[in-house]
C-alpha cells in the first residue's frame, strides 16, 4: 500500500550502508584528506587487458546493439566450459543465462522462483541486498542468524518446510567462509526434502585460500546459481554476470530477461568472453588478494581486533568489536574520521547483530593494505 507521499510500500527498504561510507569518504577526499578504502567490495585491479583489447576491436568493428536475452551464444558457451574446467560439471550452455549482473541475476531468480508472500531464508550475517531485493518483490525475507561455530553458514536444521527458498553464498560476503561439499550437499539435501528452491550465490568463486570453493552444481544439478564478472574477473562496473538454472526454467528466464532487461549489455559481454582467458593475469590479482588476506590475519590481531572469522575465499574480514562498542556504525565513523580507514558497519550485513561488528575488505592494492593496518593499529592505541 502506498503511503502519502506516493510511495509502495515495498519500496521501503534499508539503504546499503557501505554506499553511504563510501560517499563519506569520496566527500573527505575531495576535501584533500587521504582515505584508505577497507569498505567496499571490489577489486582495485581492472579489468584484464585482454577484455579491454577485445571490446576495443569490436568498438572498431561497428555498432553494438542488443544481444539475444539469454546473452551471446559463444559467451554461453564458454561459460558452460568453464564448470567443467574448474568443477567437473559437464553443462548444457542453453542452461546459461546472461544477466546485468549478478544484482540482475537476483531479480530473475527470485521472480522466477516465487511468487509474492513466499518465504526466502537467508543466513545472516549475509549480503543485505538479498533481503532488500526479496523485499522491494513483494517477498518474505526470513533471517537465519548463523554462529561462529558453524562458521557463520546455515545448517540443515534451519531449512524448514515454511520456506520456500533458501539462498547460500559460499565464499560469503561479509565473513568470506565457505562450505565444504558435504556441509553443501547437507543443505541441498535439506532444501529438496521441504520443498524449496536453493539458489546458490557463487560470485566470489576463483577467491579461495586453501580448499577449492564447492559449486551446488557438483551436487545438485536442480539448483539455480548465480555467477559474476565482478570479483575475480575484476569487472565490477561492467555490470555482467549469469545464472545457471534447471533445462525447464530456460524458457521462463528468458521471457523475464526479455522484458526486465532485453539483454545484458553487449559491450560487457564482448569483454566478459575474453577475460575468461587471462588467467595468468586474474591469479595475479588473486595472489595480491592471498597476501593481503595474510597481512589482515596478521595485522588486525595486533591491532586490538582479534575476534574475527578466518576468512576462507572473498577479501573480507568480518570482525567482532562488542568488546568496544554496540554502535558499529558510530565507531566505524570514527575510525574514517579519525584514522582516515573507511570500513564497513555490520549493520549492513546483519540487522539484529551488526552494531557490533565491523566489516573489513582487503581487496585494494597491498601497499594500501599496510598502509590502512598501521593507521588501525594507532586509533585503537590511541582509543
Amino acid at each position: 500500500m502506498r503511503d502519502a507521499s506516493g510511495v509502495s510500500g515495498r519500496s521501503k527498504v534499508d539503504p546499503f550502508i557501505v554506499m553511504d561510507v563510501m560517499e563519506r569518504a569520496r566527500a573527505l577526499e575531495e576535501a584533500g584528506r587521504s582515505i584508505v578504502h577497507m569498505e567496499v567490495g571490489q577489486p582495485g585491479t581492472a579489468a584484464p587487458a585482454a577484455a579491454r583489447a577485445a571490446l576495443a576491436a569490436a568498438m572498431d568493428a561497428g555498432p553494438l546493439g542488443y544481444t539475444v536475452a539469454l546473452g551471446l551464444p559463444e559467451l554461453r558457451a564458454r561459460i558452460a566450459r568453464h564448470y567443467g574446467e574448474w568443477y567437473g560439471v559437464d553443462l548444457d550452455p542453453a542452461r546459461v543465462v546472461v544477466t546485468s549482473g549478478a544484482s540482475g541475476g537476483f531479480l530473475l531468480a527470485f521472480t522466477a522462483l516465487f511468487d509474492a508472500g513466499q518465504r526466502v531464508g537467508l543466513g545472516l550475517p549475509g549480503y543485505p541486498s538479498y533481503r532488500h531485493i526479496l523485499t522491494a518483490l513483494s517477498l518474505e525475507a526470513v533471517g537465519i542468524s548463523t554462529r561462529a561455530e558453524d562458521r557463520y553458514q546455515p545448517r540443515p536444521g534451519d531449512v524448514t518446510t515454511d520456506l520456500d527458498g533458501l539462498i547460500l553464498a559460499s565464499p560469503g560476503n561479509p565473513t568470506g567462509t565457505m562450505l565444504d561439499r558435504d556441509a553443501l550437499a547437507a543443505l541441498a539435501g535439506a532444501c529438496r526434502n521441504a520443498g524449496a528452491a536453493l539458489i546458490s550465490d557463487e560470485i566470489y568463486h576463483g577467491l579461495d585460500y586453501g580448499s577449492r570453493a564447492v559449486s551446488a552444481l557438483e551436487v545438485d544439478d536442480g539448483a539455480t546459481v548465480v555467477g559474476s564478472f565482478s570479483k575475480y574477473f575484476s569487472m565490477t562496473g561492467w555490470r555482467v554476470g549469469w545464472l545457471v538454472v534447471p533445462q525447464a526454467h530456460v524458457r521462463t528466464y528468458e521471457r523475464l530477461a526479455q522484458n526486465m532487461f532485453i539483454c545484458a549489455p553487449h559491450a560487457s559481454q564482448i569483454a566478459a568472453l575474453a577475460a575468461m582467458e587471462a588467467e595468468e593475469e586474474l591469479q595475479a590479482n588473486r595472489a595480491v588478494y592471498a597476501e593481503n588476506r595474510r597481512l589482515m590475519m596478521e595485522g588486525l590481531p595486533r591491532a586490538g581486533l582479534d575476534r574475527i572469522a578466518p576468512p576462507d575465499g572473498a577479501f573480507y574480514v568480518y570482525a567482532d568489536v562488542s568488546a568496544l562498542t554496540d554502535d558499529s556504525l558510530a565507531f566505524a565513523a570514527r575510525i574514517l574520521d579519525e584514522a582516515g580507514v573507511a570500513v564497513t558497519p555490520g549493520l549492513d550485513f546483519d540487522p539484529a547483530r551488526g552494531a557490533r561488528t565491523l566489516r573489513f575488505s582487503y581487496a585494494r592494492a597491498t601497499a594500501d593494505i599496510v598502509e590502512g593496518l598501521d593507521r588501525l593499529a594507532r586509533f585503537m592505541a590511541a582509543r
